[in-house]
């Protein structure tokens, strides 16, 4: 009895296992500029990451792309020359799950520049999990000098009159969630889908 538990066991760590590489064999190591499709409710935005300069950070994006983990999320959070921040949550913002925090790569040389996008965190540096946001403008202050900065990891490359819509929807106060800067008609990220290697 113990010998076809043991057996079943094994059987089932190397599905598990087997589903796992299953779903990042479409993240191809070698494709040093990787590109996704963003199809949102405003419209789409290609992004190309820069795995040579952020390559945990554009790895990490990927595996939630892939895994369907983006497709129908909102942009919960729009401040107009500011930020547009999504990935995190769903319609009904309920949080959706989160792989493990990541290594923060912001001294990588790519600056929080208008057209950017980057991995949100909280105030302690290596605690970006699934949250990115897009720059709306030139945003210094969140580039790393004395104190840990926000790791950036690719740009838009198609798109940039897509995300200056988003960044001018009308916001407010969402009293069930207590958050400021939410958009009042919701704005979503419907899929997000890594491209074939150009």
């Amino acid at each position: 009895m113990k010998a076809v538990n043991i057996k079943l066991l094994t059987l089932f760590i190397l599905c598990l296992s087997f589903f796992s590489q299953a779903k990042n064999a479409a993240i191809d190591p070698n494709n040093i500029y990787p590109r996704v499709k963003l199809e949102t409710s405003m419209g789409v935005i290609i992004v190309e990451l820069d795995r040579v300069k952020a390559p945990i950070t554009v790895d990490n994006f990927l595996t939630y792309v892939v895994t369907g983990e983006y497709n129908n999320t909102l942009f919960h959070r729009i401040m107009a020359d500011f930020i547009v921040q999504g990935g995190g949550y769903d319609p009904l913002f309920i949080e959706k799950k989160v792989n493990e925090s990541i290594v923060n790569e912001s001294g990588n040389g790519l600056k929080n520049e208008a057209g950017t996008i980057a991995m949100a965190k909280e105030n302690r540096p290596h605690t970006a999990n699934r949250q990115f946001f897009f720059n709306v403008a030139d945003n210094k202050s969140l580039d790393p000098g004395k104190r840990w900065g926000y790791a950036v990891f690719g740009s838009i490359v198609e798109g940039e009159e897509v995300l200056e819509a988003m960044a001018q929807v009308e916001t407010g106060y969402n009293e069930e969630m207590a958050w400021s800067d939410v958009p009042v008609k919701p704005v979503i990220l419907k899929k997000a889908t890594l491209l074939p290697a150009q």
